[in-house]
């Protein structure tokens, strides 16, 4: 498992619903109507140039995570993080702090993600979250 596909948050980013679910499901569909000659006639249909691009794009964002680049460039976590030097918020002298409490809000795995975290170490979190993805689980479903 990668680590960066760690959110500053403490998210695995491989359990995001984006990565796991509509990234495959956009792979799917792209082949399928690659197939179908979709390329051919794209032009010709309304709007079918932009779906294509958005299509190929999600297709091709498998590398998805905020250490890349991706998700919303204002997020206070990451700002915060980057300011600070830590990799994950846990690692932070500051953990937990205000902007943490407000996200762990109606989150409570991602909340018990981080305190295992900090507790138990990057070894038992990775564990953690392979045990999970193998059974399917995914944030935010």
């Amino acid at each position: 498992m990668e680590t960066t596909f760690i959110g500053y948050c403490g998210i695995y980013c491989g359990s995001c619903a984006f990565k796991a679910k509509v990234i495959p499901a956009a792979s799917i569909l792209y082949d399928e109507m690659r197939k179908g000659g979709f390329e051919d006639v794209v032009d010709f249909m309304p709007d079918g140039t932009g779906f294509w691009r958005f299509l190929k794009g999600t297709v091709d964002s498998t590398e998805a995570s905020c250490r890349r680049g991706c998700g919303d460039p204002g997020c206070k976590i990451r700002i915060c993080a980057k300011e600070r030097g830590v990799e994950i918020c846990t690692s932070c002298a500051e953990y937990p702090c205000g902007l943490l409490d407000e996200f762990f809000l109606g989150r409570p795995v991602i909340k018990e993600d981080n305190d295992v975290l900090r507790e138990k170490g990057m070894e038992a979190w990775m564990s953690m979250q392979k045990e999970r993805r193998a059974r399917g689980f995914v944030y935010f479903e």
